[in-house]
C-alpha cells in the first residue's frame, strides 16, 4: 500500500427540515465543500446515504456546471437543462437571469473570459432562477463587490420564505443573520451544533486563539 486513507468527511449525520436555513461553518480543510458535493450529487459518498426532498440547485465553486467555451447565454440554457427546465422556462426566465447578473454584453462573449466577480454574477442568477426548493451556497459571494453581494444577500433573505438553504461561509456575520442553526464541522467531523448565537462567538475564538472548550 502506497497511500494511506483520508476521509474528507466522516461520520457526520444530521437532519434539515423544510424551510430551515443552516449555516456550515468550519476552517479550510474542515470537510464543508466535499459535504455540500456529497448533498447535489458531484461526488459520491464512500458509505451512507443522503436522503433529499425536493429539487436542488446549488452554487459550489466557480465555474462548476458551466462550459467555459460558451458564452453567457449558451451557460444559461445549459444551466437550466441540466436541472430539469424546458426550454420555454428557461426562455421566460432569461430576461431575470440577465436583469439580475447585470454584466451587460459580456453575456454574449465565452465565460472564459469573464472575470471571477462576472462569473459568480451569471452563475448566482442562474441558480436562484430556476426556482430551487433546496438552495445550496458554497462561499462564492465572496468574490463579488459588496453591491452584488447585499443583492444576493436579499435573494436569499426573499428566498427563505417558502426554501430551505444550505449556506457555507466563512462571512460569520452573514450566518448569524441568515441561519437558524448552525453546524461546526472539524476535521471531516461535527464538532458543535445549535444556534448562531453562542456557536460563533466560540467559533471565533477557536480561529483567533486555536482554543476549543477552553482548552489550551
Amino acid at each position: 500500500c502506497y497511500h494511506r486513507d483520508f476521509l474528507a468527511v466522516n461520520d457526520v449525520s444530521f437532519q434539515v427540515k423544510k424551510g430551515e436555513t443552516v449555516g456550515i461553518i468550519g476552517k479550510n480543510g474542515a470537510g464543508k465543500s466535499t459535504l455540500l458535493k456529497m448533498i447535489t450529487g458531484v461526488v459520491k459518498p464512500s458509505f451512507g446515504n443522503i436522503e433529499l426532498s425536493g429539487n436542488v440547485s446549488a452554487l459550489l465553486e466557480l465555474g462548476a456546471g458551466f462550459d467555459a467555451e460558451r458564452n453567457g447565454i449558451e451557460n444559461i440554457y445549459l444551466h437550466g437543462r441540466i436541472n430539469g427546465l424546458s426550454k420555454k422556462e428557461i426562455d421566460d426566465s432569461v430576461e431575470e437571469i440577465l436583469d439580475f447578473a447585470d454584466i451587460g454584453d459580456f453575456v454574449y462573449q465565452p465565460i472564459k473570459t469573464y472575470s471571477s466577480g462576472m462569473l459568480v454574477r451569471l452563475a448566482f442568477a442562474a441558480a436562484v432562477n430556476v426556482k430551487p426548493e433546496i438552495l445550496i451556497v458554497d462561499e462564492a459571494l465572496s468574490v463579488g463587490d459588496v453591491r452584488f453581494q447585499q443583492k444576493c444577500y436579499r435573494k436569499i433573505r426573499e428566498f427563505k420564505r417558502n426554501g430551505t438553504v444550505l449556506f457555507v461561509s466563512h462571512d460569520t456575520g452573514a450566518i448569524s443573520s441568515f441561519c437558524d442553526r448552525v453546524i461546526w464541522l472539524d476535521e471531516g467531523k461535527i464538532f458543535k451544533e445549535g444556534e448562531p448565537g453562542e456557536l460563533i462567538k466560540e467559533y471565533l475564538a477557536f480561529m483567533r486563539y486555536d482554543v476549543k472548550d477552553g482548552e489550551l
